[in-house]
């Protein structure tokens, strides 16, 4: 039983709570078919006509035994779900716990007001759970399903009451793409890690040949420079390497808007459709994308929300930081009005800074120009999904050519305050090597 349902954040399964057990009722064709059973009883035995008896009487027993062996108790469902979980394809179960002289039980999975699926299962008086796959594209918190149940007793004689639907919360977790080459910020900082810095240390590349001075170690003497520049061995000369440094990295995630691939949604009154994958979803992987890719490297990665007053996560490394930045990115999400900022957040210093945000309105971009005037090295990461134009009527048409006009000034804007555009829609693996080989030109800068 499968349907693309999307899935929420609580993650622990929602049980249907009856306080009071369900009335078990009669079908009508039961109860008709005992008093046609009756008549037709009475009417042979009172013409003497046996043949009328036979066929009546076995209809009045298969009625009363349908009657005497009616469920009694309430029937319970409920949704049983991971936690956390990916995008695609979601195991899921509805577990049936139904009173003795159940034969079935009828569900539907829906989302929203739509159903998706629908099955009848055989319950023979007891708890059975029947699995089924939701598919989804979404990511964050979302209810995986929700299920409506109905008991049949024997015999299709009687039906409970509906039980309360059961609703399943887990929390999807954003997924990763691979990523290769990715830039890096003009300065590099400390002591270790996957990058050559300008100071003199260990691991990386040749920085230049010096005459041997107390504290560099004998096993970095050059002999060859040694003998020709000084063939008396008067003066030893050892060849030192740059130090190896790590990145600081920035995700700040603009979750103030959520739109989809239709218009005619943005205005929030008309909510995306589920198979469409919305703006925040693509800023959730991308950011994932990039973490993980930086941190795979040495690079130690924060994270920040221009649409949440509340304290970011600092920049740290390792897997766990990585877990931390996708738990994190999954429970981004808008609340309430916007945030209205008066500067933009303060930022390490030296930092690479990505922001990723459709650029619907000024605030995002006002906060990129800003911390590029700052000295940070500021990538826009366009998130906007691509627009369906194909249901808009003329009038829809014509705004969204404004909108469009608009968003093309402010990117413009950007690129004029030396702000770099990566478009995660169409192939962002190969913007961002552009912007690693860049970097490679640019004085003290690095790129993988």
């Amino acid at each position: 039983m499968t349907g693309p349902v999307p899935s929420s954040s609580a993650g622990a399964p929602a049980v249907a709570e009856q306080p009071d057990a369900p009335a078990w009722m009669r079908v009508r064709a039961v109860t008709w078919g005992a008093l046609v059973g009756l008549v037709l009883v009475l009417l042979g035995a009172w013409a003497g006509r046996a043949d009328l008896a036979v066929i009546g009487a076995p209809v009045v027993v298969w009625a009363v035994w349908c009657w005497t062996a009616r469920p009694v108790g309430d029937l319970r469902v409920e949704v049983v779900t991971d936690a956390t979980t990916t995008p695609g394809e979601l195991s899921t179960s509805v577990r049936v716990a139904a009173p003795d002289g159940t034969a079935a039980v009828a569900l539907g999975v829906r989302r929203g007001n739509r159903t998706h699926a629908r099955a009848l299962v055989a319950v023979r008086g007891g708890v059975r759970d029947v699995p089924f796959v939701v598919r989804t594209v979404r990511t964050g918190p979302q209810t995986v399903a929700e299920v409506d149940a109905l008991g049949l007793g024997v015999g299709a004689a009687s039906v409970s009451e509906a039980a309360d639907p059961a609703g399943g919360e887990a929390l999807v977790l954003p997924g990763v793409r691979p990523l290769a080459a990715l830039p890096l910020p003009p300065r590099l900082r400390g002591l270790s890690g996957g990058h050559e810095s300008r100071r003199p240390g260990e691991g990386g590349g040749l920085r230049d040949v010096h005459p041997y001075t107390p504290g560099d170690r004998l096993r970095r003497i050059d002999w060859r420079v040694t003998a020709r520049r000084s063939p008396q061995l008067r003066e030893l000369y050892v060849r030192r390497e740059h130090a190896l440094a790590e990145a600081v990295v920035m995700l700040v995630v603009d979750s103030r808007d959520e739109v989809g691939p239709d218009p005619r949604t943005w205005g929030g009154w008309m909510r995306p459709r589920g198979a469409d994958p919305t703006s925040l979803d693509l800023a959730r992987t991308a950011a994932s994308s990039l973490a993980q890719a930086y941190l795979d490297q040495g690079d130690r990665v924060g994270l920040d929300d221009l649409g949440a007053l509340r304290r970011p996560l600092p920049p740290g490394g390792g897997r766990r930081q990585l877990d931390r930045i996708r738990n994190a990115l999954a429970l981004t999400r808008p609340e309430g009005d916007p945030v209205r900022r008066t500067r933009a957040p303060q930022l390490p210093s030296g930092a690479l800074v990505l922001v990723f945000s459709t650029f619907l309105d000024d605030q995002a971009a006002h906060a990129a120009a800003q911390w590029r005037a700052a000295g940070h090295r500021v990538v826009a990461v366009d998130v906007l999904p691509t627009v369906r134009e194909h249901l808009l009527d003329r009038r829809e048409l014509l705004a969204l050519r404004f909108v469009r006009l608009a968003r093309t000034d402010r990117l413009a804007a950007l690129e004029d305050a030396d702000v770099e555009i990566v478009t995660w829609r169409d192939e962002p693996q190969v913007a961002l090597a552009g912007l690693a080989r860049r970097a490679q030109r640019r004085a003290g800068a690095g790129a993988r």
